[in-house]
């Protein structure tokens, strides 16, 4: 899965950015790469966040759990 960077620069000179599909995703850096790196790392963040909420949803129920893969 690929995700897409809407990138602007600020006023101070430093890049910010959101992800297109996770919008919750944001951060900034001095460069581009940087903002890259930090937008992956924010993915990573939410979509862990989001994990443990699921979890703690169905603890203690019975449940099936499979994997998805999107091309």
């Amino acid at each position: 899965m690929k995700f897409t960077a809407v990138i602007e620069k600020g006023e101070n000179g430093w890049f910010v950015g959101q992800v297109e599909e996770l919008p919750a995703a944001i951060s900034q850096g001095k460069t581009i790469e940087e903002l890259k790196k930090n937008l992956l790392d924010a993915i990573k963040l939410l979509l862990d966040a989001n994990k443990e909420i699921t979890e703690k949803e169905y603890l203690g129920k019975t449940i099936i759990k499979e994997e998805l893969d999107l091309i």
